[in-house]
C-alpha cells in the first residue's frame, strides 16, 4: 500500500550495535555460529508493530509524500523529454543540451529536498524505533549465544561457506522479542538519530572506567546515520 515497510527495512540497515565483549579467536572457539542482527531486528515483533503504528500515525505525511512524488516525477519526465529532444537534434546545440540536462538535475535535487522535508517526521520516527532496538540488541545476542551454547558469533558477510544449522538469527529474534516486546514511536522532543546508542555507549565506557581504574574501554560502535528519504 505504502512504502513505509520498505523504508523501515532499509532503516535497519544502519542499525548500530554496541561492542559486546572480547571474543576468543576462531581457532579457540568450541562452538561457532552466524547471525544477521539487521535481519533479526527487522523480523522482531517490536519493529513490525512499530512500523504498522508509524503507517497509521503518519498516514497524512506518507500519503502527501507519495502524491507529491508522483507529481514531481511527471514534471521531471517532461524535462527529460526536452533533454532527449535536444540531444537528438542534428546538428546539436551543445549549449541547449547542457542547459536541458542541468534543468533535469536541478529538478531532481529540488524534488529530493522537498520530499525529504515532507517525510522528515516519518524518518525520525523510524530512526527512533531503530535506536531503541539497537540499545537492546547486544543483550539479545548474548542470550541467544547462551541458549545455543555458542562462544563465537560471526556476521554472515564474514563467512565463505557454512551449513544452514549454524545460523542462529531466529534465536536472536526470539530473545529480542522476549527482552523488548514493544518500542515507542512517540519521538521525544529534541531527539537526534543514534542518540540512544550514543548514550548507552557512554554509560558502558563510564562504567568500565569506574570499575577498572586506568583501563581503556573498547571504543563505542559508530551510531547509525539518519535514514535517507525512502
Amino acid at each position: 500500500m505504502k512504502n513505509i515497510l520498505i523504508a523501515s527495512a532499509l532503516a535497519v540497515a544502519t542499525l548500530s550495535v554496541s561492542p559486546i565483549m572480547a571474543v576468543p579467536a576462531a581457532a579457540q572457539a568450541k562452538a561457532v555460529a552466524v547471525a544477521d542482527v539487521r535481519v533479526a531486528a527487522a523480523r522482531s515483533n517490536a519493529f513490525t508493530v512499530a512500523s504498522q503504528q508509524i503507517e497509521t500515525t503518519y498516514k497524512a505525511q506518507i500519503d502527501q509524500q507519495q502524491s507529491r512524488g508522483q507529481t514531481l516525477q511527471a514534471e521531471i519526465n517532461v524535462l527529460i523529454a526536452k533533454y532527449n529532444e535536444e540531444a537528438r537534434k542534428t546538428p546539436q546545440n551543445q549549449a541547449a543540451v547542457q542547459a536541458a540536462g542541468q534543468a533535469v538535475q536541478a529538478k531532481r535535487q529540488a524534488a529530493q529536498t522537498e520530499l525529504g522535508q515532507i517525510g522528515a517526521p516519518v524518518e525520525l520516527a523510524i530512526a527512533y524505533v531503530e535506536d531503541q532496538i539497537s540499545v537492546r540488541m547486544n543483550e539479545a545476542i548474548r542470550a541467544a549465544m547462551t541458549a545455543k551454547k555458542i562462544d563465537l558469533l560471526l556476521n554472515p558477510d564474514a563467512v565463505l561457506a557454512r551449513e544452514n544449522n549454524v545460523d542462529i538469527t531466529d534465536a536472536v529474534v526470539t530473545e529480542l522479542n522476549r527482552i523488548l516486546p514493544t518500542v515507542s514511536t512517540a519521538v521525544p522532543a529534541g531527539y537526534q538519530p543514534g542518540q540512544l546508542v550514543q548514550q548507552r555507549n557512554q554509560q558502558l565506557m563510564d562504567a568500565a572506567r569506574a570499575g577498572q581504574p586506568g583501563a581503556t574501554p573498547a571504543a563505542p560502535a559508530p551510531t547509525g546515520t539518519a535514514p535517507t528519504t525512502r
